[in-house]
């Protein structure tokens, strides 16, 4: 067993890494920046190493920090979480020279999986469907036009290296794609160092459906699953699933035979999730990419299988075993998980950092928080804006909603923005409920949101109006009275003295 860990990321999936250690009886240790010296993950861990400046290229993404780091720990292994090195082959080899376990694949099998074309061409090898594309990065803007005409308007690009909806763009005719096309590259080029990108024909209205994988050193690989992550912004997942509503077993057996098929062509080892695109419609599914780490939503599977994914990624890396067969899998419920951001839903999810003055975290039955933060904690400009991953268990989806919807309610934040009230209205949401997902559902969901606050008005401009004539008529009315009492009284008098008296004569 390892006596030592360190934890080479921040927030809460350091603390999520850290509580696994305690289970395993393994102390935790940590890297810290200087904005992060009061942080959760600091308080929480056994020992704290401070690696650098704020900016992650000066911290978090230092190599030869972090290196340094666990050396002066004395940690026998690594876990790098998800984001900043987890899936950078340089760090894992690095690892590997400093006499360190890396605590997840080979940085072989990064290699081949972390550039998505190639991560293509291994697919096709093993017999796993890709959507139509290139399996080189295009050479240039006149490669992109030509290989867009021959598979056809729309297109998406997308950058060869890394994920998270940098350097992709959509482009539905061949008017926008020079735009595109350099905008990919640029954002491709800033955000990981590498311009390059490559074209694919474009689904329409896919689901965007992973398959979770966990393969040992003893050549054992078996799949968990599936979680449906159709729900997203900027091609960031923000509501994920496990199952997915579709909830076939014979599509999720094909997905996760074909998720293992991808994961053996690399002799892959550890945690890893295949991404596949489905179609709504067919149900045929393509592979879209491999993330060779740990997944944001790997909680719900873990609610659903009952297996703890972080532990299983520490025993395996010590060579054990996996401790289930593909037979002992089994999904029970449904789970639900909501990713908090300090993010401004109403300003197209822009980041809102500052001090978090209130926090309260919901609990009760079928409720879990995964959270990196505290009260009085500040949310940083230099990081990625999420402060917590809600997830809720059901016996099924309706009550996974229902406590879901329960657990949103009652969880507070206060002195930011936050993700929460939109996801409070999702959840009342009628296509959500009914679970017609695909990618472009926050989109057609603004749409419904904007034509209801639309019809709202108008309603609140006819009432108003309504009130007004209302009012007038009551006033006009009020103002008659006075000379309709004038003009009885004075006809009364009229008809006593003259024709009243007239109609009593025979």
């Amino acid at each position: 067993m390892f006596k030592k860990i360190l934890i080479a990321n921040r927030g809460e999936i350091a603390v999520r890494i850290m509580r696994a250690c305690r289970d395993l009886s393994i102390s935790p240790v940590a890297v810290y920046s200087e904005a992060d010296r009061d942080a959760l993950h600091v308080r929480l861990a056994d020992e704290a190493y401070l690696i650098g400046a704020a900016p992650s290229v000066e911290s978090y993404l230092l190599i030869e920090r972090v290196i340094e780091a666990v050396l002066k720990s004395g940690a026998e292994a690594i876990h790098p979480g998800y984001g900043f090195l987890a899936e950078n082959a340089s760090f894992a080899r690095a690892v590997k020279e400093a006499g360190i376990t890396f605590i997840g694949p080979t940085a072989e099998a990064m290699d081949l999986m972390g550039s998505k074309t190639s991560a293509r061409r291994v697919a096709i090898e093993a017999g796993v469907p890709v959507v139509p594309g290139t399996t080189e990065p295009l050479e240039s803007f006149a490669d992109a036009q030509e290989t867009a005409a021959q598979f056809g308007y729309p297109v998406m690009l997308k950058a060869s290296a890394g994920g998270g909806g940098k350097g992709m763009r959509l482009v539905e005719s061949a008017d926008g794609l020079r735009s595109a096309f350099e905008t990919a590259q640029s954002e491709a080029q800033a955000a990981f160092g590498n311009p390059e990108v490559y074209l694919e024909k474009a689904v329409e209205r896919p689901r965007h459906i992973e398959i979770q994988i966990f393969a040992d050193t003893h050549g054992n690989c078996v799949h968990l699953g599936e979680r449906e992550c159709s729900i997203q912004r900027r091609h960031q997942k923000v509501i994920e699933e496990c199952p997915s509503p579709i909830d076939e077993p014979s599509l999720r057996e094909r997905m996760g035979a074909a998720a293992v098929l991808a994961a053996r062509a690399v002799d892959y080892v550890g945690a890893g999730t295949v991404e596949f695109l489905v179609s709504d419609t067919t149900r045929d599914f393509y592979f879209l990419e491999m993330n060779t780490r740990l997944q944001v939503e790997h909680p719900v599977t873990e609610l659903v299988t009952g297996i703890d994914l972080v532990r299983e990624q520490i025993m395996v890396a010590q060579g054990a075993q996996l401790s289930f067969t593909q037979d002992d899998v089994r999904w029970s419920g449904h789970a639900i998980e909501c990713r908090v951001y300090a993010e401004d839903p109403d300003n197209n999810f822009m980041p809102s950092p500052g001090r978090i003055t209130q926090l309260r975290v919901p609990a009760g039955p079928g409720i879990r928080d995964d959270g990196g933060v505290s009260a009085n904690a500040e949310v940083s400009i230099y990081y990625d804006p999420m402060i917590s991953k809600l997830a809720a268990w059901g016996r099924d989806r309706a009550e996974a909603i229902d406590r879901l919807r329960r657990a949103l309610d009652e969880y507070a934040v206060g002195g930011i923005k936050t993700t929460l009230p939109f996801f409070r209205e999702i959840v009342r949401d009628e296509e959500f409920i009914a679970g017609r997902l695909d990618t472009g559902f926050i989109a057609r969901f603004n749409e419904r949101r904007a034509g209801a606050a639309q019809a709202d008005e108008a309603a609140d401009e006819t009432q108003r109006d309504m009130a007004l004539i209302a009012a007038a008529l009551h006033y006009s009315e009020r103002q008659k009275a006075p000379v309709a009492q004038a003009a009885t009284a004075e006809q009364s008098k009229w008809r006593m003295a003259g024709r009243a008296a007239l109609r009593g004569r025979s």
